[in-house]
This record gives structure tokens, C-alpha cells and sequence, in this order.
């Protein structure tokens, strides 16, 4: 009996440990900030052409079914108390603070944080206009590739596109016209907004490089949630 109350007092803590770690697991609802400063600093760092891409850090669900609706993010600390917005994509962007950083703050979540997936999101600057040249666009993609590739990402890849997403209630027309004014009009299907998301939903077009000659413009009735790049 002796030897069995002993054994008890050795394990106790080992299992004390792990319950409370399963516990914060279960009911995790934040990130830690110092974690995602050091993701978002990559972007902020590169030092090749970027001026056709943007980065946000990005909230997205893991399963199909882990709604976004309602989901908001906070940035908290001892000192710090601030909404983050997202957008239709679970975009914010990201409040680079010093204080934050030293105070280790968190980014909150409303929701179990385990249900998302969190980080640095790097996409393709949109125009208010609507109008993108095709070589720029091809340029864009050529960023987002060597940006990846740097980030350790990407490998064996190529820019064979790009994607605009719109959500379901857009009709919003998306248009080649070539140099000499011949338009053609892209085709609209329902997909995820970018080609890793889990979440599908939302109208999206795709340019692909090769179908069309290299000069000419795209023309976009509205402004995309989101130009993604197509890597094959």
C-alpha cells in the first residue's frame, strides 16, 4: 500500500501536467503575438520587387465545416486592448507594436483557435479601377513565386495564372481585351477563393497565362475580394 501511495505522489504531477495541458488544447481561443510578429516579419524583410503584393495575416478554417461567421480577432495584452477587422477572407491587417511584442500579448479568437489555421498570408494587390494589365499581372504572379520560394515554399513550381474571387452575390463580369480591343469574357464557376482553402462558396475566375496573348488588359466590372496566384 506504502509503495502504491508513493507511485501516486511520483505520477501526480506528470498527470496534472498533461491534464492541463489537454485542458488548454480543448479550450485554446488565442495565438500568441510573438509568434505571429516573427511569421509576419518575413514579408517586411524581403528585399526583392513586391509592389504588387500585400500581406495580411489570415484566420481560415481547417475543416469545411468550422463557420467564419460572426469570428472576430482581438489583440490583448496588459496594455493593449484592440479590434483586429477581418475581412470576407479572415484577413486583418496585422498591427506591428513593439509594446505588444514585450508584453507578449495574444491574439484572440471568439472561437476554439484549433478549429483555424493562422498566419502570414501574402496575396496580389487589387485596383479600385478594375483595369489590370496582362503584364502585370503575369509580374504579380512572378512576385508571389520567388516570395514563396524564399519563404521555403513552392518548390518546382510555376506561374501559370492568377484568380479572382468574388462572393456568391456578385455578378461582377471579368473581360480580356486585347491590344486592339477584341474582348473576351473569362468563364464563372464557384470555388474556394484561394486553391488551398478548404471553404468553397465564392464566384472565381481564372486567368491562365497561356490561353491568352501577353499583351492586352483584364477588366473587372468590381473589385475582387482577392487575386490569388495559380502555381502548377
Amino acid at each position: 500500500m506504502r509503495r502504491y501511495l508513493i507511485f501516486i505522489l511520483l505520477c501526480w504531477p506528470l498527470w496534472a501536467s498533461a491534464q492541463k495541458t489537454q485542458e488548454a488544447q480543448e479550450v485554446q481561443d488565442w495565438i500568441a503575438y510573438r509568434d505571429a510578429y516573427r511569421q509576419m516579419i518575413w514579408f517586411e524583410k524581403y528585399g526583392k520587387p513586391k509592389q504588387f503584393l500585400q500581406n495580411h495575416f489570415r484566420i481560415r478554417a481547417r475543416e469545411k465545416g468550422a463557420s467564419t461567421d460572426g469570428l472576430r480577432l482581438s489583440l490583448n495584452s496588459k496594455n493593449i486592448h484592440q479590434s483586429l477587422t477581418l475581412d470576407a477572407l479572415g484577413r486583418a491587417v496585422f498591427p506591428f507594436s513593439k509594446a505588444a511584442y514585450d508584453d507578449n500579448a495574444e491574439l484572440t479568437l471568439n472561437r476554439n483557435a484549433s478549429q483555424f489555421r493562422s498566419g502570414a498570408w501574402v496575396s496580389i494587390v487589387t485596383r479600385a479601377d478594375g483595369v489590370y494589365a496582362a503584364a502585370d499581372l503575369r509580374t504579380a504572379c512572378e512576385q508571389m513565386l520567388a516570395y514563396l520560394q524564399y519563404a521555403g515554399a513552392a518548390a518546382g513550381k510555376a506561374c501559370v495564372g492568377v484568380q479572382f474571387s468574388y462572393p456568391r452575390s456578385d455578378a461582377a463580369e471579368v473581360v480580356f481585351q486585347t491590344a486592339g480591343g477584341a474582348s473576351t469574357a473569362l468563364v464563372v464557376r464557384e470555388g474556394p477563393a484561394f486553391p488551398d482553402d478548404v471553404q468553397s462558396g465564392f464566384r472565381v475566375v481564372a486567368y491562365r497565362f497561356a490561353a491568352y496573348p501577353e499583351n492586352g488588359r483584364i477588366v473587372s466590372s468590381s473589385v475582387p475580394l482577392a487575386i490569388a496566384a495559380l502555381l502548377e
